[in-house]
């Protein structure tokens, strides 16, 4: 049964690495796929996934105006297609979120999304916020704090080395730009430190 699936993680936890495996384990099996990136991150070239290992392969991309359920059905048209593996899902507005799982229960095909579920300030990106309402199924994709410790934040350093605290949600950058933390190395890190008591429990008056 076709699923629209969720894969989310932090920066360089190896999300295009899994998406690259995923994928060739299907062509591996005589299966052909779809590939779909973000047309704005255009680290690895155009219309390209590529991970930091070294392995690569090309895709279609979309922008905020793709229409994701017609580009999945034109593929499907054009021939069989055992899956399709969306990167850079964050960038996905709500509404194409809703088109990704209409194809899944319209058209009967599997989607993977791999994407980050936060962005540098704490808060979801909206195609992360819906595809954690929408999934039928998600994954954390996990790496670790510089302590050892999960990661589940990411920090943007500007140009001193220092982390942000505002700005627009999407900057494109790898590691030179975030670095993957747990929560409290990212607390410190924009400098949310332990709040001083500032009262006193006195005991009530009459």
């Amino acid at each position: 049964m076709a699923k629209l699936y969720f894969h989310y993680s932090t920066m360089n936890a190896g999300k295009s690495t899994i998406l690259l495996q995923a994928s060739h384990n299907y062509i591996e099996r005589g299966m052909q796929t779809l590939l779909v990136t973000a047309q704005l991150d255009r680290r690895a070239g155009e219309a390209r996934i590529a991970s930091r290992i070294g392995i690569g392969a090309g895709a279609e991309t979309f922008t905020a105006e793709t229409d994701m359920f017609a580009l999945i059905r034109d593929r499907l048209a054009a021939g069989p297609c055992a899956c399709i593996f969306v990167d850079e899902a964050q960038f996905l507005t709500k509404e194409q979120v809703w088109q990704l799982a209409r194809a899944v229960d319209d058209l009967r095909v599997p989607v993977m999304c791999y994407g980050l579920r936060v962005d540098f300030r704490g808060e979801l990106f909206p195609g992360s916020a819906a595809l954690l309402a929408l999934a039928d199924e998600m994954r954390e994709v996990r790496t670790i704090c510089h302590c050892g410790k999960k990661a589940t934040m990411v920090v943007r350093k500007d140009a001193s080395g220092q982390a942000a605290r505002d700005g627009d949600q999407v900057q494109i950058g790898g590691n030179e730009t975030y670095v993957s933390l747990c929560r409290r190395h990212w607390r410190e890190a924009v400098g949310d430190t332990p709040a001083q008591n500032r009262s006193t429990i006195t005991e009530p008056t009459e």
